[in-house]
This record gives C-alpha cells, sequence and structure tokens, in this order.
C-alpha cells in the first residue's frame, strides 16, 4: 500500500469528507442487498470514533443530471440508523448548496451526515472543477472509501483531490493492498478463473493475467468463443464472432510462456434459453446444431476444481455459466465450493462471481470479496483507477 490512510490523519475535529459507494439495490424503494453499506462501516465506524465529523457522499443508479426520487439516497440514510444505533446521523437533501453547508456547520464531533445523491448534478459525471470545488469545500480531509467507483474519473473521486489532502479509508485500503499483493507477490501455485460472456471485455484481463498465474482457467460464454477459434461448432451458444480471431490469437500468444491455459472439454447444454429447457451433457465435438452451451460440464467442474484446490493464490471473476438458472449453476457452484476449501488466498471480484458466492454461503470464507465490478476488473487489467491515483502517496505532507 504506497498511499495514504485515514490512519495517518489526526481527525479530531475534522471534516471528513468520505466517498463510499452506497450504489445498492433497490425494489419498490427498499434496499434488496446493503452489502456495500456494510462494506462501508468500518471507515465510519474508525472516524467517528476518533473525533471526525463525517460527511458521506454516493451515487445511485444513473438519474443522468435531474433529481429523480426512485435514485434517492433516503433508503440508505435509514439502513445507516439501523446499523449505527447510538450515532447521531442526518440526511442532507443535496450534495451541494447553502443548506449542506448549513447541515455540515451545525455536525458535531462524531456525527455523520449523508449527502443526497452526487449524480443529480451532471457536473458530477463531467469530472467538473467547480463543482469537485464546491464539494470540496464541505470537508478538511477528503477519504475516498468507494473502490467501486475507483475506476471513474468524477469530480468526487478524482477532481476533487486537488483541493483537498485525500486518503483512503479501510475498504480502499483492503481492496488495493490484498488484490495488489496477489498481483505483485503471489503464493504459488497462482490459478485465475476467468468467466463471464464476452472475449471483448475481458482480453486485457487474459493478457494481464497469462503473465503472472501458473494456470488460467476459462468458462461461461466466452469459453463458446475460445472453442469456436480451436474450430469446434458450438450450435446455438453464445459466440462473439468478432473476438474468435481474438481469441485464437491470444491461445497462440501464451503457447511456451509457462501460463497454462484450461479450457471446457464438455459441457451442460440446453434446447432452449430456460430452466424449464431440455438439458443435458456433451463433449465440446459433439453440440448439437440447435442446442447451446449454458454451462461447464461435470468432466471440466472436476478437472477446475482439482486446479483450484491445490493453489495457494486464487483470482476468480465471471461465473462458470448461468448460475442463475438452477440447471445450470453446477460450475459456478462447483469453482466456489473449491476456492472455499483453499488454504491459501482467494479473491472474488465482479458482480456475478460475488453474487454466486453469496447465494452458496461461501463469502465469508474467501480471504476477500470484492465491492467493485468494473473497478476490480481494470485493476486486474493492471490499469491505474483515477480514484487510486488521486490519493496522496505515503511521503506527501498532509
Amino acid at each position: 500500500m504506497t498511499k495514504q490512510t485515514i490512519r495517518d490523519i489526526d481527525w479530531q475535529g475534522k471534516r471528513a469528507l468520505v466517498r463510499v459507494d452506497f450504489n445498492v439495490p433497490l425494489e419498490d424503494g427498499r434496499i434488496t442487498d446493503d452489502t456495500r453499506i456494510r462494506a462501508a462501516l468500518p471507515t465510519i465506524q474508525k472516524l467517528t470514533e476518533s473525533g471526525a465529523k463525517v460527511i458521506l457522499m454516493s451515487h445511485l443508479g444513473r438519474p443522468k443530471g435531474e433529481r429523480n426520487a426512485k435514485y434517492s439516497l433516503a433508503p440508505v440514510a435509514e439502513r445507516l440508523k439501523e446499523l449505527l444505533p447510538g450515532t447521531p446521523l442526518e440526511f442532507a437533501d443535496d450534495c451541494v448548496g447553502t443548506e449542506v453547508a448549513q447541515a455540515v456547520g451545525h455536525l458535531a464531533a462524531g456525527g455523520v451526515l449523508l449527502l443526497e445523491n452526487l449524480r443529480y448534478h451532471a457536473q458530477e459525471e463531467q469530472n467538473d472543477e467547480t463543482f469537485a470545488h464546491s464539494l470540496a469545500a464541505l470537508g478538511d480531509v477528503y477519504v475516498n472509501d468507494a473502490f467501486g467507483a475507483a475506476h471513474r474519473a468524477h469530480a468526487s473521486t478524482a477532481g476533487i483531490a486537488k483541493f483537498l489532502p485525500a486518503v483512503a479509508g479501510l475498504l480502499m485500503e483492503r481492496e488495493i493492498s490484498v488484490m495488489g499483493a496477489a498481483l505483485a507477490n503471489p503464493q504459488r501455485p497462482f490459478t485465475a478463473v476467468i468467466g463471464g460472456a464476452k472475449v471483448s471485455d475481458k482480453v486485457s484481463v487474459l493478457e494481464n493475467l497469462a503473465k503472472k498465474v501458473d494456470t488460467l482457467l476459462i468458462g461461461g460464454g466466452m469459453a463458446n468463443t475460445f472453442l469456436a477459434a480451436q474450430g469446434y461448432a458450438m450450435g446455438k451458444s453464445l459466440v462473439e464472432a468478432t473476438a474468435v480471431e481474438t481469441a485464437k490469437s491470444f491461445l497462440e500468444s501464451v503457447q511456451g510462456t509457462g501460463c497454462r491455459v484450461l479450457l471446457p472439454v464438455d459441457l451442460v447444454i440446453a434446447d432452449a434459453f430456460s430452466a424449464e429447457a431440455q438439458h443435458q451433457v456433451c463433449s465440446v465435438r459433439d453440440v448439437p446444431a440447435d442446442w447451446m452451451a449454458l454451462d461447464i460440464g461435470p468432466e471440466t467442474q472436476r478437472a477446475y476444481e482439482i486446479e483450484v484446490q491445490k493453489s495457494q493464490t486464487v483470482i476468480w471473476n465471471g461465473p462458470m455459466g448461468v448460475f442463475e438458472l438452477a440447471p445450470f449453476a453446477a460450475g459456478t457452484l462447483g469453482v466456489a465450493q473449491a476456492m472455499a476449501a483453499v488454504d491459501g488466498t482467494t479473491i472474488v471480484g465482479g458482480g456475478d462471481s460475488v453474487a454466486a458466492v453469496e447465494q452458496a454461503g461461501l463469502a465469508e470464507r474467501m480471504t476477500h470479496v470484492s465491492t467493485g465490478g468494473g473497478a476490480s476488473l481494470e485493476f486486474l487489467e493492471g490499469k491505474e483507477l483515477p480514484g487510486v491515483l488521486a490519493l496522496n502517496d505515503l511521503n506527501d505532507r498532509t
């Protein structure tokens, strides 16, 4: 960790302006998953206990620069009150302006103020300097604890750091430290399990990981494209036609590099994209013209489980199949269970993979479950994230 964190600041009486990721799923105004809220609690509690006045800011959904009650953070404020009993907590109707400034002025040490959705203002996503300055005026020190938004160069993630000392929250610190250590100095064998729909979405991740891992296991819809690149007829399976050559080039590029790439040898196929469809197991050589692959097969699953279980470091991003449909969830569940049995470092990133381990009740048995979907993907690509880059280095003065 080369960035300053909240541990490097004397918070007594200071205003901590904290960017959190409270972009939670809502249904009829009710929060259906509060994982991201709970993930921010250690930072909030550390700051309040240290005597800081805590101002929280976040986005929620895509209101496109306009006020929309559907995207209000008011339900988040109510959930926070339940999760922080005994902590004075208020909710502001906006994130900038005179009334917000007054609310911050009335905030006592150890108190918390949650601001309304940043994206009610179009200037947030535009990384508008004036808007960033208006936000910065609310705090003395900026804290970024929103790893899930760190790949965005927005006013609240990057622009604001021009005007305030900028440090990492505890969640941000953990995200950077655990994933950074795994990529830079992993215990070996080091295995990456990569799934999901499209090769084009993850080819940069594959190229970066191929330089670091011992074994790369490929599943999900993207495996169909790799199989097509090897000349297999994939029937009605999802195949990204424009990426077949990309997949072929990638497989050629890793030959002789020391990185083993494993592809499915069998598949669970169906005659329709439905939980009620007829389904069966077949070799990758025998996919009927009118059927589609929706999961890795049992032989592949066993092979992948063996590779995972003998590893000391495992990174997983992307499901092995359409795990939302019960007949096609075995491959993804098998990987999750194999990772839970690893006596080493296990890291899960990406929304679907995270949902899968939580659905399986195995999240707590992983070393780290990342809160960042796109951010964790770009981190695995080796990209510098604007929200991380903007933070003060350890040797900077605050």
